[in-house]
């Protein structure tokens, strides 16, 4: 039976105006004019568009360590509170040599890591990934470390990345590193992984971000090196969250009464005072000092408790999910955590990095 266009949005509780526009564009098939009015047949359903879903963005880790960056790529999860929803992103392959971090991973991620020397699993990368990731190790490039630069043995293995991006051509990778390889001393290894990045044909950045500024109650700093292949839109870097950097108190001060449980990993190292590195006293109304994970017992103290912080208060200050679990224990759990990149600011970095397909996609 042919109604009016208004009697069939009232059936449908739309408006008339909107059945009018979908009557002029087609898209309500048995809609015509008599006269000067439009009418439609009353049985037609109302046109419901489809919703374009979006085919997953694919990824290969490397340096994948315990999952920090990764979790923040895939997003879905909550921190503080605080929801980080879930990207477009998928892991298909990833890889780590430390056999207690691929344990680690694998419970909470999933079995696609691979152990074992990155140089040995190199054949089994997939042919094609729309993205790589990897923070390749860091400690000849900190300031923490021997400054052996990016000729040290394990700084040196970005060459690796460099191999992977060359076999995979990836739209996009994201490199991440300490933010002392923008010390002068520095600057000869920094050119060498940006002209070696370069040479693969890429548009290449790199900025500095103080995690602080992106939710984490750490003042950690991290360079990020992304390159966009050239058929891609421009990588434009995340903006800082608005508001006040949290702080340590307000990372872990639901921590203070609580005993110490091996299974949340709420343990601490009970090493006293030396003059190693890493025997500051966390400041409650700050955030805290960068988690290290070369620090071998001598983490940061808790700001008000006779004590050091214990891993799970650590892992909060890295941003890690209260559901993460960590599979060893303490010393283990400690390097893990120190090598992580900071979850909240990886899902920062992998949003931008998702726009950029958004806007490819477009």
């Amino acid at each position: 039976m042919l109604v009016s266009l208004g009697e069939h949005a009232q059936t449908h509780s739309k408006s008339g105006d909107t059945l009018r526009r979908l009557a002029e564009r087609g898209s309500l098939k048995t809609a015509h004019k008599i006269g000067c009015n439009w009418v439609a047949d009353s049985d037609e359903a109302y046109p419901v568009k489809k919703r374009e879903v979006k085919k997953p963005i694919t990824v290969v880790s490397m340096f994948s360590g315990c999952g920090g960056m990764d979790i923040g790529f895939l997003g879905g999860f909550d921190f503080l509170g605080k929801r980080y929803d879930k990207t477009r992103f998928s892991i298909v392959w990833a890889n780590e040599i430390n056999s207690a971090a691929c344990k680690t991973y694998k419970s909470n991620i999933g079995n696609h890591i691979i152990e074992g020397d990155i140089y040995d699993v190199m054949d089994t990368l997939p042919r094609y990934a729309d993205v790589i990731i990897g923070g390749f190790p860091c400690q000849d490039l900190s300031i923490n470390g021997k400054m052996l630069g990016v000729n040290g043995k394990r700084s040196s293995l970005y060459i690796a990345m460099v191999e992977a991006i060359r076999q995979v051509q990836p739209k996009i990778f994201v490199a991440e590193n300490v933010g002392g390889l923008l010390l002068k001393k520095n600057e000869a290894s920094l050119k060498k992984i940006l002209d070696d990045f370069h040479a693969l044909g890429y548009t290449v950045s790199h900025d500095l971000y103080c995690a602080s500024k992106y939710g984490v109650p750490q003042t950690r700093e991290r360079v990020f090196i992304v390159g966009t292949r050239k058929d891609m839109p421009k990588f434009v870097p995340p903006e800082p969250v608005n508001g006040c950097p949290i702080t340590a108190k307000e990372a872990i001060n639901d921590l203070e009464s609580a005993d110490a449980n091996m299974g949340f990993s709420h343990v601490w190292s009970l090493a006293n005072v030396s003059g190693e590195q890493g025997n500051r006293r966390l400041v409650a109304d700050r955030p805290g000092y960068t988690i290290r994970a070369e620090c071998h017992g001598n983490i940061q103290f808790h700001y008000s408790l006779p004590r050091r912080i214990s891993m799970r208060e650590a892992a909060r200050i890295q941003s890690f999910p209260d559901n993460f679990l960590f599979l060893s224990k303490l010393r283990e759990t400690e390097r893990q955590i120190g090598n992580a990149v900071p979850p909240v600011l990886a899902w920062h970095v992998a949003k931008a990095v998702e726009s950029v397909f958004d806007r490819d996609d477009a």
